[in-house]
């Protein structure tokens, strides 16, 4: 998407990106469609993530506070989460958007600190040497396992857990997408890749291993965390760090980041969105920003009201449904993608040859 926009000064939407396939037919209907297709998966992706991370901060207050975890509480924290999005979203990027990610981080990095130091350091360093190499060994393997032998043991695991998480966030890629093609102007491809896919791959071992391991081996040595999990799942951070010392500190930095990493989603997303309506404009007018946001909170709030946790997973489901004709999509766009690369003159003359030309637009 960067690329495109950049290099190929074409809108800032998904459809530039199959330009070399389809030349100015994306700006009709066939480029429509997937634009479209990427609102609706960013919309109902959002919205059912908001609904779920409202019922993680309310458990989170409710064993805090004593506050009822109720769908009243939930709604409550809707407003509150989707009235400080559309707060950090008229600001702008650079400021709200920014600020929101950077504290989110910190946040993130003192409980990552805390839960290696004060919980199970030897076993968590032991899970996490195992869990990466076992990721390596057998990525391709498991990118295949789909427990066809097993249909109602394994194969429903996959289906409920793999399966379900790697459709969630392939209809989060087109806003995700959008929305670090839009901060990433300046950047050459080879920072890109570093920067976009080879570290934050690398925190999430680091993150997976930190609160994996210590709910692992927590829950080997008595921690009630598997039988929360059955019960709810929202409840499960929040028994794991009750049997570290100072629970109610790091419970509250739980709650909170959870809340933060909602606000933050949710302002980006409806950024892409406002974007993606309005023809790839980068600074759409900032009442549009202001509807969306709204929009994504209030549809996170009728389906919640409607019918609670179960209109959530239903949505969910549909949202796995949206991500497979982008599966689709992905693949050609990659086609796409190396066919323009190979058409542009800068890259095709070799490495060296422009770098001059480069730096001067990395400047501007």
């Amino acid at each position: 998407i960067a690329y495109f926009a950049y290099r190929r000064a074409l809108p800032l939407t998904l459809r530039s990106c199959f330009h070399p396939l389809l030349g100015d037919r994306v700006n009709g209907w066939i480029g429509h469609w997937i634009d479209i297709l990427a609102v609706i998966g960013t919309l109902f992706g959002l919205a059912t993530s908001l609904g779920l991370g409202a019922m993680s901060v309310s458990v989170g207050f409710n064993r805090l506070f004593g506050l009822p975890h109720s769908t009243g509480t939930q709604l409550i924290l809707i407003a509150v989460i989707t009235a400080a999005a559309t707060l950090s979203l008229v600001t702008g990027v650079d400021k709200g958007i920014r600020r929101l990610s950077e504290a989110s981080m910190v946040i993130s990095a003192v409980l990552l600190v805390f839960v290696f130091t004060f919980g199970p350091t030897l076993e968590i360093l032991h899970n996490l040497m195992e869990g990466v190499g076992v990721y390596l060994s057998g990525f391709v393997e498991r990118s295949f396992r789909i427990g066809a032998h097993d249909p109602e043991g394994e194969g429903k695991w996959v289906r409920d857990w793999t399966v379900l998480y790697w459709g969630w966030w392939i209809s989060w890629a087109p806003f995700v997408g959008m929305f670090v093609a839009r901060i990433s102007r300046g950047r050459t491809i080879r920072e890109f890749i570093l920067g976009v896919l080879l570290v934050p791959t690398a925190v999430t071992f680091v993150w997976f291993g930190v609160l994996g391991g210590a709910a692992l081996a927590l829950d080997a040595a008595g921690a009630p965390i598997a039988e929360s999990v059955t019960a709810d799942h929202a409840t499960a951070i929040y028994v794991m760090l009750a049997a570290l010392p100072w629970s109610n500190i790091s419970s509250f930095l739980a709650a909170i980041v959870v809340i933060i990493f909602f606000v933050s989603s949710s302002d980006s997303a409806s950024y892409v969105v406002d974007m993606l309506t309005s023809g790839g404009n980068p600074d759409p007018p900032v009442w549009q920003r202001v509807f969306w946001a709204i929009a994504e909170g209030a549809t996170a709030g009728v389906l919640l009201y409607a019918g609670g946790e179960q209109v959530l997973k239903a949505l969910q489901a549909g949202v796995v449904a949206i991500a497979l004709p982008f599966c689709l999509l992905l693949v050609v766009l990659c086609f796409s993608l190396a066919k323009g690369l190979r058409s542009d003159p800068r890259f095709a003359a070799g490495p060296s040859a422009h770098s001059g030309e480069r730096s001067q637009e990395r400047e501007n």
